[in-house]
């Protein structure tokens, strides 16, 4: 494609110099022994931290092996560090060369797909010989280039102090959830303490005493819950999955939700046969493998839709447990803790109802742990609101790269500002 007008395709090797002769790598046995406050880089990002440095400057990093290269659309494939850092021998050094703006040449590449460039068969890796042909399309006018990268940064900035926020919202939570799922909340709103209510000890340390340590089983067994495995294999092939139909959760799709990104479908006469697996609405559904703090709880969007290979699937009775109190008390450390130390599997370590049956929990009132969820899911939404806001701006970058780094929109008009 020919670059518009004031504008001109150049390579790598034309625009920066390649700094990889300067790179030394050090193994990780030698890095313990030299733990110091300067970045250590690789070929996808912070490594770690050493005691002396290399470079002293803004540089641009891309991976040389190991890369994500075909994940290029989703993931930056290059990342730009700035004051004293180490690099080691799997990422590429480059700086830009007199009247070209680094940070220009920077967001050029972070995205791009250079995937024709890749060699290699399970470890991909881009050859120098092969970075020094790749072609970046560049503003002739070097305050051009400026004036795009000052653009993109400060969206850059603005996703950076999404993400904070986000991180600083999940710390809240996490000591917002030690306080309540220990302590609760009493009738009057008031959140327990030792010094104003009644304590005792038990099995997960010190809890009110109007609270009992009961397992799931028990509680399920007693009250006429549900708890039970999704389809096996031979019950659900893969083969019968179509592009529209009825939706079958796998742990991939369990978050902090249920994402229907890339879920599985079948036909309604399918379905019809695993009815055992149908959800309803106050059901929670749990990952059996990988990831297993990932548990949903599944609302009326989600009414009719099977729960999937791989999956565990808990209706919990209405009188004794609360859908989103128990789902919040599954990702607890207490809970968390019980199922570590027991799920079995050497690589993967893997769910069972057993283990899901076998966890002990502090279990306040139906009436309080109503009270516990709706503080939390208030964090929640908070957190959702800021997320949604991140994604916007995401794809705002996402969009003004592709403007801005084709000439599609020019940015003249604000230099002559």
């Amino acid at each position: 494609m020919k670059p518009v007008e004031g504008w001109t395709s150049v390579t790598v090797a034309q625009c920066c110099e390649i700094l990889d002769s300067m790179r030394v790598p050090v193994n990780a046995e030698d890095r313990d022994k030299r733990i110091g406050e300067i970045p250590y880089y690789g070929a996808n990002g912070l490594q770690g931290y050493i005691d002396d440095f290399i470079f002293d400057e803004p540089l641009i990093l891309i991976a040389e092996d190991g890369g994500g290269f075909d994940e290029f659309a989703t993931r930056p494939i290059a990342y730009h560090v700035k004051g004293k850092s180490w690099v080691n021998n799997h990422a590429h050094v480059l700086r830009a060369k007199e009247g070209f703006c680094q940070d220009t040449i920077f967001y050029a590449l972070e995205h791009k797909d250079i995937q024709s460039f890749i060699v290699g068969g399970t470890r991909s890796k881009l050859n120098q010989s092969a970075l020094r042909s790749i072609v970046v399309e560049l503003p002739d006018s070097k305050p051009e280039q400026t004036k795009i990268a000052e653009i993109l940064s400060t969206v850059d900035r603005a996703i950076e102090q999404t993400e904070a926020l986000i991180a600083k919202q999940q710390r809240i939570k996490t000591g917002l959830m030690q306080d309540l799922l220990t302590r609760g909340i009493d009738e009057h709103g008031n959140l327990r303490t030792e010094q104003t209510h009644k304590f005792k000890d038990s099995p997960l340390g010190r809890i009110p005493v109007e609270w009992e340590i009961k397992s799931f089983g028990e509680i399920l067994g007693k009250c006429g819950g549900v708890l039970q495995t999704g389809p096996f294999g031979s019950q659900l092939h893969s083969y019968e999955y179509v592009a529209d139909g009825v939706p079958v959760v796998m742990p991939q799709d369990i978050a902090n939700g249920i994402s229907t990104a890339n879920i599985a479908r079948i036909t309604e006469k399918k379905a019809q046969s695993l009815t055992r697996h149908r959800m309803i609405p106050g059901d929670l559904i749990f990952a059996r493998r990988g990831d297993l703090s990932r548990c949903a709880v599944i609302g009326e969007k989600e009414r009719g839709w099977l729960c999937g290979t791989g999956c565990l699937l808990m209706r919990p009775p209405a009188k004794m447990l609360s859908p989103r109190w128990t789902a919040n008390t599954y990702r607890f450390h207490l809970s968390q803790l019980q199922v570590t130390v027991r799920a079995v599997g050497s690589t993967m370590p893997n769910l069972n109802t057993g283990i899901l049956s076998d966890i002990k929990v502090a279990l306040p009132s139906i009436e309080e742990q109503t009270r516990i969820e709706n503080q939390l899911q208030a964090v929640d939404y908070d957190e959702v609101a800021v997320r949604n806001r991140l994604h916007k701006l995401c794809s705002f970058k996402t969009a003004l790269m592709q403007d801005l780094l084709t000439g599609k929109k020019r940015v003249t008009a604000l230099l002559d500002n």
